[in-house]
């Protein structure tokens, strides 16, 4: 090999050495920031600037690309346990939704050095500080109230430190399994509580309804009853009418004995005609109707008499 060929290859190996130094260069100098995401950088290990999404430019070995900051919004579940107003322990599922600003990536890269698990500690602190005034009934009734309470605290507290608290969220709510059973027992019998009286009410107005049905059906009863005796009567004047201009020679002591015998027989035949009555027919002969007429009629004389006796007693 010639002096001059290994002049020329010197020199190659020299260009391609200046142009891999180059490419190295421009590969440090050159950063690709993603969408929804800031970097900082730092110049000689101080805070330089930060670069927003897009393509930036470094100078190699004096800018430092000192971190990503995610800038979308991120969530942080808690599960937290303490106790309530009346002495139960419960355990609270909370979940902050937070996020970075995009004016503010200073203060969150510089100002803390675990911000997730210092969120959690203010949220900590918070709920411990409000579901101890609360009952176990109002921490289920209330917890939209807890966690807005949460948030301003939060909120506040972090702001400063370049974080935007979005939400809190009480997802859960776990008391002790026995405390469950106990309100599940509690709310069982208060609906059974609340089935008896429906059942009551309804055997109230079932019976409500019996009884005036029952009185209905009487008063309809009654009143046929009254209907029917009217007819016997008409029936019975017209008969005995009937039995005078028909027979002159019949008495009105026959014509009564006539009645009765027909009543006596219809009311026998009443008494069969229900198999529930119980009867006892002391036997006697057709003629003993004279007998039945003379009870009836003594009877109706001594009832006139008492009647006659109490008005003149009320009188004086």
């Amino acid at each position: 090999m010639n002096p001059e060929e290994v002049v020329n290859q010197s020199s190659f190996i020299g260009y391609a050495v200046f142009a891999i130094i180059v490419a190295l260069l421009l590969i440090k100098a050159v950063i690709i920031v993603t969408e929804q995401t800031a970097v900082v950088i730092e110049r000689f290990g101080k805070f330089h600037r930060i670069a927003d999404s897009g393509i930036s430019l470094l100078i190699p070995f004096i800018d430092r690309k000192a971190s990503t900051i995610n800038l979308r919004l991120q969530q942080l579940d808690v599960t937290i346990e303490t106790k309530t107003k009346d002495n139960v322990f419960v355990n609270l599922q909370v979940s902050v939704q937070f996020k970075v600003g995009r004016s503010q990536v200073k203060e969150a890269y510089y100002s803390m050095d675990n911000p997730r698990n210092q969120i959690a500690s203010y949220i900590f602190d918070d709920v411990r500080a409000e579901v101890p005034r609360l009952e176990l009934d109002d921490v289920f009734a209330k917890k939209e109230d807890i966690a807005l309470a949460v948030q301003q605290n939060i909120h506040e507290s972090m702001d400063e430190y370049g974080y935007e608290i979005i939400k809190a969220l009480i997802t859960d709510i776990d008391p002790d399994h026995k405390v469950k059973d106990a309100m599940n027992r509690i709310n069982a019998a208060k609906r059974d509580r609340e089935a008896a009286l429906e059942e009551g009410e309804g055997n109230k107005i079932k019976i409500i309804k019996a009884a005036e049905a029952e009185a209905e059906a009487k008063r309809l009863s009654g009143e046929g009853v009254a209907k029917q005796r009217m007819e016997i009567v008409r029936g019975f004047k017209e008969s005995v009418e009937d039995f005078k201009k028909s027979l002159d020679t019949v008495t009105h002591e026959e014509i009564m004995q006539f009645v009765l015998m027909t009543q006596y027989f219809d009311t026998i035949k009443d008494i069969g005609s229900n198999g529930k009555n119980s009867s006892i027919l002391m036997p006697h002969s057709p003629g003993a109707m004279k007998d039945f007429q003379n009870q009836i009629i003594s009877g109706t004389f001594i009832g006139n008499e008492l009647n006659t006796m109490n008005n003149r007693s009320e009188e004086k």
